[in-house]
């Protein structure tokens, strides 16, 4: 499947309706959308984007908090990974599909930030269940930001084409200065950069996984493998081979059931 297919696969996929949405902030952004298992969900390979779902079931894994990306930007929401959400839950995950100021919509360095280390802290709302935070893209760089915040109730971290080298992909100039867009212009760009890159920001004793198709034309690849050479302790690097930017995250591709299989490991027969 080339690049445009790919996108056209996941951006064709009709939205999702939660099971409900939590308010963490006075902004209509501020949201989480919740998706939860119905009982007898878990039972299919790989999910699908029409799973039912619902209260009730018994939970057999962690609480996935999803983050989605766009380049940081208000063009682009959370809907389209909505039938992720819901494939997820479909395999008996709850999950918690994370809204965020962006630019252009009241969003921007710190308070993109800030929205997704609320977001986090109100999906897992003082349970005791381990949190594992999944973001595709722009959203897999506030995911790794957000598990290195002091306090975080983070437990690990699956990055799906991440923009894990914020410098570099500053210097690509990576969506026509998406970087440059998020943290504004102006004196003291350089110690913005240094503060939210991850890169030099590893999250202290939150594994982290990287999954990143090695065909990815949006995101190259060698930010991963950047990431994952300044963090060898803590970083996983699985690459993908012929995959690109969209299919991780499209319910029913094999790039998808390899996320799945880093969330909840296949059952024994």
């Amino acid at each position: 499947m080339s690049a445009a297919d790919e996108e056209t696969a996941l951006l064709g996929l009709a939205p999702v309706a939660p099971d409900g949405t939590v308010a963490y902030g006075p902004h209509p952004d501020q949201v989480v959308d919740l998706y939860g298992p119905r009982p007898g969900d878990g039972a299919g390979p790989d999910g699908g984007a029409g799973s039912d779902r619902g209260a009730g079931a018994a939970v057999s894994g962690p609480l996935v908090v999803l983050l989605h990306g766009g380049f940081w930007r208000a063009a682009y929401d959370r809907r389209h990974l909505s039938p992720l959400a819901a494939a997820l839950a479909g395999q008996g995950l709850p999950v918690a599909l994370a809204e965020y100021r962006r630019v252009g919509g009241g969003g921007g360095a710190p308070r993109t930030f800030e929205d997704v280390a609320a977001a986090v802290e109100a999906a897992a709302d003082g349970r005791r269940r381990e949190v594992v935070l999944v973001g595709h893209s722009a959203g897999g760089h506030l995911a790794l930001l957000a598990a290195a915040r002091p306090g975080t109730p983070v437990r690990r971290v699956i990055a799906v084409s991440p923009v894990a080298d914020l410098a570099r992909a500053h210097e690509l100039g990576l969506s026509d200065g998406a970087v440059a867009e998020l943290l504004g212009p102006g004196p003291g760009f350089a110690a913005r950069l240094a503060a939210a890159d991850p890169v030099r920001r590893p999250p202290v004793g939150v594994p982290v996984t990287i999954l990143h198709g090695t065909d990815d034309p949006d995101v190259p690849p060698d930010l991963s493998r950047r990431y994952a050479a300044a963090s060898p302790a803590t970083t996983t690097l699985r690459e993908l081979p012929g995959v690109g930017h969209y299919a991780p995250v499209t319910p029913g591709t094999a790039g998808f059931a390899a996320l799945l299989s880093l969330l909840r490991p296949p059952r024994s027969t």
